[in-house]
């Protein structure tokens, strides 16, 4: 827990976070009280973790039976418990989502958690179609940026090649008296 700590505070000390986020239960739970009582706040983050998705079989929905379910509720009622002051509900059933919420009193973000969470996020690269890869199942593209994008760095790209860019107007300028002393200074 001192390492946990310890890493928390660099977090809010070096780069100015006003939080830090733990995922799943487990072992996190006491790693979330410990820093909580230190004063920082933590968001937990149950279901899909993608920082530990590995360890759970990979990139696939979490809690879709009865079990796992239950796991992600009692993980989430800890989190909640150990301080937490909001969580993220990701890649879970919305039936399960909409049961949990109701037992939790800080609000829950979901991505790809069903309607019932307090609010909802989304990868910007998923939600503005950067990403060429698979999307997943959750993800809606509200615009096809990938393809502006790929266009614009060949474009780029040519007129960096034919000499067109940068141009004048792309470039400082410096008094030619300035520049002649520059160059005489050089010298």
């Amino acid at each position: 827990d001192e390492q946990a700590i310890a890493t928390a505070q660099r977090f809010v000390k070096e780069a100015g976070c006003d939080a830090v986020k733990l995922e799943r239960g487990g072992t996190s739970v006491q790693r979330a009280r410990a820093i909580v009582e230190s004063g920082i706040p933590v968001m937990g983050h149950v279901g899909l973790t993608p920082q530990t998705a590995t360890a759970l079989g990979g990139y696939r929905a979490q809690g879709r039976t009865a079990s796992r379910a239950l796991q992600v509720a009692e993980d989430a009622l800890a989190l909640e418990e150990a301080g937490c002051f909001s969580l993220v509900f990701e890649a879970i059933p919305a039936a399960v989502a909409e049961t949990v919420v109701k037992r939790l009193e800080v609000p829950v973000i979901g991505i790809g958690a069903g309607p019932a969470t307090d609010g909802q996020v989304l990868v910007f690269h998923d939600l503005l179609g950067i990403y060429d890869g698979h999307a997943p199942r959750f993800a809606k593209h509200y615009a096809d940026l990938r393809s502006l994008m790929v266009a614009g760095v060949a474009e780029y790209a040519a007129e960096v090649r034919s000499g067109a860019f940068p141009g004048p107007e792309h470039s400082y300028s410096i008094d030619e008296r300035e520049l002649a002393e520059f160059r005489a200074g050089l010298n």
